[in-house]
């Protein structure tokens, strides 16, 4: 097991580990979003006076973290790295592990070892109510969340005993391009880093190189899909028939892997066709919409081409590759998904939404557990007034206002994200009446 490290302010003695200085505070950064989001975080964490070090696993991390203080290189095997966290954290006199995503291998252990060893285990993900917001818990995210725990009473218990005011989300993902620009550089500096990280092992497959390609084929042939996507788009919004929603997700994505119980996205599809043939009414269509990062390594198009033959269906699907879902949404008829965020956003909107994974919005008061073909044939309508409930005490908690990937985003998050996470009560400890000094997170969109 090897681990390398640079102190920030000569914090601790390399050869015998003894703390020289001791620190209310000290973050240990694990892996985070693509780009410069960690490394203004830290500052502004410094500035507050906290002590903040960084790991970094492969060359991507290093690429953005590699000149911060306390950037800690590690380059030991994927099975040493529990013993080599709980080295860290009494080396360092760690308090708090930070991460985006909750999923990843690493983090798994991260959060196994953040509750043995009584450290505040701070979590970042992309935003429930996305997409305007980013979430930001403690102990877990997605299916994890601590919120799952928390009953639909308690949340309205919560914001009646202040005052909160529910806004509406707009309809765009203001740094998708950032997302992208800063993904290719990570991937790129991930595989140009392989000889200095030789242990390394993604947790997502194929490998760091093949991913690259799949980034680069995807890029190139951007202007073609944009052109088919706006085609099939308008055929779908414009066509005069009823249509049902598919909403994929990367199917290497954690979330999808560990609470789908789905190996692929084929056996998703296979279920989803197999139950709109056998349901839904013979003029309704099925538009299958793919993720906006959705890099080809499933081959989609064909899939769902030999999937409508096979079912009856040919001339009912539609495939759109990405884009925005907002306008689909607006006419669809249902929702169907395995546990993708973007399902609130059909919720939102009073669809009936059917899904099938553990999801952190999987509620019977607003999530149809009705089985497909029935689902298809005459789709339940959620509870728009529980659900409602619900995104307010989001919105009043966890749901942040930014972004982690355009320099806007960012520092509406940096001035924001100091303050929460070094409160002693994380975003969920509200369940006790609000005041007037509660901080709240919802901002007027314009």
């Amino acid at each position: 097991m090897q681990v390398t490290a640079r102190d920030p302010g000569g914090m601790c003695d390399r050869m015998t580990g003894v703390i020289l200085k001791s620190a209310s505070k000290r973050f240990l950064f694990l892996q985070g979003p693509h780009g410069p989001f960690y490394a203004g975080l830290a500052r502004a964490l410094r500035y507050a006076g906290a002590e903040v070090y960084r790991v970094g696993f492969n060359g991507g991390d290093a690429l953005f973290g590699r000149r911060e203080p306390g950037f800690i290189r590690y380059l030991g095997a994927p099975f040493e790295w529990d013993s080599a966290l709980r080295d860290m954290v009494e080396t360092h006199a760690i308090t708090d592990l930070v991460c985006y995503g909750s999923s990843r291998p690493i983090h798994k252990v991260a959060r196994s070892v953040a509750q043995d060893l009584g450290q505040t285990f701070h979590v970042f993900e992309e935003g429930y109510l996305r997409p305007y917001w980013i979430t930001y818990e403690r102990d877990g995210a997605n299916a994890d969340s601590p919120v799952t725990g928390i009953s639909l009473a308690e949340m309205k218990s919560v914001l009646t005993s202040g005052t909160t005011q529910l806004h509406e989300a707009p309809d765009r993902w203001g740094d998708m391009r950032e997302h992208m620009f800063w993904g290719a550089a990570y991937h790129a500096a991930l595989l140009a880093g392989q000889r200095r990280f030789p242990a390394f092992r993604p947790h997502r497959t194929p490998g760091p190189g093949r991913e690259f390609g799949l980034h680069l084929k995807q890029f190139l042939s951007s202007p073609g899909r944009r052109i088919l996507r706006s085609l099939t788009t308008r055929t779908v919004r414009h066509g005069g028939f009823p249509y049902h929603l598919v909403l994929l997700q990367l199917a290497h994505d954690a979330n999808f892997l560990d609470h789908s119980g789905f190996p692929d996205q084929k056996t998703f599809l296979d279920v989803v066709f197999r139950g709109f043939s056998a349901g839904a009414p013979k003029h309704h269509h099925l538009v299958v919409k793919a993720h906006p990062l959705e890099d080809g390594r499933e081959p989609l198009r064909p899939l769902i081409r030999a999937l409508s033959v096979w079912h009856g269906l040919d001339g009912r699907v539609h495939y759109i590759s990405g884009g925005k879902i907002a306008h689909l949404l607006d006419t669809a008829r249902s929702a169907v998904t395995v546990n993708s965020t973007s399902a609130e956003q059909a919720l939102w909107r009073g669809l009936p939404v059917k899904a099938f994974g553990d999801a952190v919005y999987d509620r019977p008061e607003f999530v149809s557990d009705q089985p497909i073909a029935e689902f298809f044939a005459q789709p339940r309508l959620p509870n728009i007034e529980a659900y409602r409930t619900y995104r307010a005490f989001l919105l009043a908690t966890s749901q942040i206002a930014g972004g982690f990937y355009s320099l806007r985003g960012r520092r509406k998050l940096v001035r924001q994200l100091p303050d929460l996470m070094l409160d002693p009560n994380g975003p969920y400890d509200v369940i006790r009446p609000l005041d007037a000094t509660s901080p709240q997170h919802i901002r007027l969109v314009t």
